[in-house]
């Protein structure tokens, strides 16, 4: 029997929840409740990045602290499938703070700014005419979906899983901090690629590492990717990486509409992953707070202000990381890329901010990019050749 209708109920409690229930709470929702799986703090698998960017949003909900205790990361090191490097100055530092730490910290600011949390796993979604019920006794004048890259709340609008080529599979775990000044790290694979490792200190002599490719088709072992992990991080020894978690990671190149009716979706449940870099974090936060404002609102139009709300925010910034994760198919052009940051510093920060945040592409990066792509051999080949004659 459904008791009380919650004004909003947010499914998924990670930053995309925690910031929907936030928003809804500070758009006038008397009654928020928000759900999960879990009891907090719990662990999950992620590179735990967090750049400025989603910062600048927690800022706009009122949070603070979100990352206290975890020293800045001033810089980032970029290596490029050729073995090219670029290591410059964040335009603004970014942190590597344990999702376990993190995600509870953003709950807590959600219950202390009035919002529920209740332990709770979502199986079955029914939605009528003036209500979402979930479960059969719990219901919400609007559902947010933040539920993560299982997502039951899009499946219940009827959008499968990610297909291949927009769908990649990460391994995460903890291993002694590289030598060295504090820096991000990121090496792209010229061998399966698009795919990268990276090694994050966290400050407390440990670094977050790991290894994801985009999937293709096959299956990927633990092994294989433990192993190219090593392979792209030859200082860490697999024997010393604890905390081992893989993860999918659906890549906003195929994105579901982010809702019907009175179901919204944010974060990974939207397929907002950056295809570029795998950051997700930011685009969590930004949809989860715009879909929380929607939900609050008139419910029976909340889907349409929220896509309204997200293609004004994220909308040219989607279409230009989407165009940027096609050129970076061919390895050759993440190589110009690399190149074309160390040449040039404010080349270097567009492509900062089209991969951490919502910056989008520019004409001077195109120039400079396309200076440094060598001439093709021919139509097909993945690697040009110097001797092929110029194109006009």
């Amino acid at each position: 029997m459904v008791g009380a209708v919650w004004d909003v109920v947010v499914v998924g409690a990670g930053p995309a929840g925690a910031a929907a229930a936030l928003a809804a709470r500070r758009a006038g929702a008397a009654r928020v409740l928000l759900l999960d799986r879990y009891d907090f703090p719990r662990d999950k698998a992620c590179g735990d990045g967090i750049a400025a960017h989603a910062l600048d949003v927690l800022a706009e909900l009122g949070v603070t602290g979100a990352v206290d205790g975890y020293p800045p990361l001033p810089a980032l090191r970029l290596v490029g499938p050729g073995g090219g490097t670029v290591a410059r100055a964040l335009p603004r530092p970014a942190y590597t703070v344990p999702r376990k730490v993190f995600d509870a910290r953003l709950v807590r600011a959600a219950v202390e700014a009035g919002v529920e949390l209740r332990r709770h796993t979502v199986r079955a979604v029914e939605v009528g005419a003036d209500r979402v019920v979930l479960d059969g006794d719990l219901a919400g004048r609007t559902v947010v979906g933040a539920d993560g890259a299982g997502s039951v709340l899009r499946r219940a609008l009827g959008h499968p899983v990610n297909p291949d080529r927009h769908l990649a599979l990460a391994i995460r775990g903890y291993a002694p901090a590289p030598p060295g000044p504090p820096e991000q790290l990121i090496v792209t694979s010229a061998e399966r690629w698009p795919a990268y490792a990276w090694a994050f200190p966290i400050g407390d002599g440990r670094a977050n590492v790991g290894y994801g490719e985009v999937l293709r088709g096959e299956p990927l072992t633990r092994a294989h990717l433990v192993d190219r992990m090593a392979a792209l991080l030859p200082g860490t020894d697999p024997a010393t990486v604890t905390d081992l978690r893989a993860h999918h990671l659906p890549l906003s190149t195929h994105r579901p509409a982010p809702g019907r009716g009175r179901v919204l979706l944010a974060g990974d449940a939207l397929s907002l992953i950056n295809p570029f870099t795998g950051e997700g974090i930011f685009y969590a936060l930004r949809s989860g707070a715009l879909a929380g404002a929607a939900a609050a609102g008139a419910p029976a139009d909340a889907a349409r202000r929220y896509a309204a709300a997200l293609r004004a925010r994220l909308g040219v910034h989607l279409r230009h990381s989407s165009a940027a994760a096609w050129l970076a198919r061919r390895r050759w052009v993440v190589d110009a890329v690399i190149g074309a940051a160390g040449r040039d510093e404010r080349v270097y920060r567009t492509v900062v901010e089209l991969g951490l945040g919502d910056g989008r592409l520019d004409a001077r990066t195109l120039a400079a990019v396309a200076a440094g792509v060598p001439r093709p051999r021919g139509a097909g080949n993945d690697r040009p050749s110097r001797d092929a004659p110029p194109r006009h």
